[in-house]
């Protein structure tokens, strides 16, 4: 069984950076593609960062774009998010997810972990 953990969340203030980092287990991250998505309850999922399988081509919105980075590295299974210049409205529960290529990892996930706080104070 596939599991994700997301590692890395906290407080911050505005202005500040953050590394978020997901571990993968029980399969080689290789073969899926990886993606960071913040969700409040009750509300949409929003994407803002997702990687390819062979980490070539990076996806971001216009709300992360220039700002943050995303990262992975299939030798220890482990995917990164790299949060720069960081907003109030950034605060929420970052999940990491994978899936068999962007189509599906955007449309549903295989899988995905439990979640990181982050939380940006002004």
């Amino acid at each position: 069984q596939v599991q994700l953990v997301e590692s890395g969340g906290g407080v911050v203030y505005r202005g500040d950076s953050l590394t978020l980092s997901c571990v993968v287990s029980g399969g080689p991250m290789s073969q899926y593609a990886m993606g960071w998505y913040r969700q409040a309850p009750g509300k949409e999922r929003d994407w803002v960062a997702s990687i390819n399988r062979s980490g070539g081509s990076t996806y971001y919105p216009r709300s992360t774009k220039g700002r943050w980075t995303i990262s992975r590295n299939n030798d220890n299974n482990t995917v990164i998010l790299r949060m720069n210049r960081l907003e109030p409205e950034d605060t929420d529960t970052y999940y990491c997810a994978a899936g068999r290529n962007i189509d599906s990892l955007f449309s549903k996930p295989a899988f995905k972990g439990q979640g990181t706080q982050v939380t940006v104070s002004s």
